[in-house]
């Protein structure tokens, strides 16, 4: 870990160098942040789940208790990929690499990145694959 001081309400702009050490430090915080709080919540489910191992007497009961749980276990499958997209930015973090387009190699906006830090692609390379998924899609 960097020991770079960040002051609370810090967000990067783009009047500063571009994934300069500040930015790469509180993108790197807010993912490690994110996975802290997705462990938790899996925890919490888990924690949730041994605990609601009741015998439902009525039918209807018992199935929407299943169906909660399914519904449960979904997200978290959902949540455990998203943190492995977590760990590869704090990867790409590391070696330099994140902020910019893997398709251009361009710099991602910082806007973008606020909203998706796990982004590997600019909204224009992201929006041209989305199109060819479409269009293969429908094939």
């Amino acid at each position: 870990m960097t020991n770079i001081v960040i002051a609370e309400g810090y967000r990067p702009t783009e009047d500063e160098p571009f994934m300069n050490e500040r930015q790469r430090e509180y993108f790197r915080r807010k993912l490690l942040r994110w996975k802290s709080d997705i462990l938790k919540e899996a925890q919490d489910t888990l924690a949730t789940l041994q605990s609601e191992n009741e015998n439902h007497p009525d039918i209807a009961d018992r199935a929407s208790s299943e169906t909660d749980r399914a519904i449960e276990l979904r997200a978290r499958d959902r949540q455990r990929k998203l943190i492995s997209k977590i760990d590869s930015a704090i990867s790409r973090i590391n070696d330099g690499s994140y902020g910019y387009c893997e398709e251009t190699g361009e710099p991602i906006s910082l806007k973008r990145l606020e909203a998706r830090p796990i982004a590997t692609l600019s909204l224009e390379a992201q929006e041209r694959h989305e199109r060819n998924e479409r269009v293969h899609r429908d094939d």
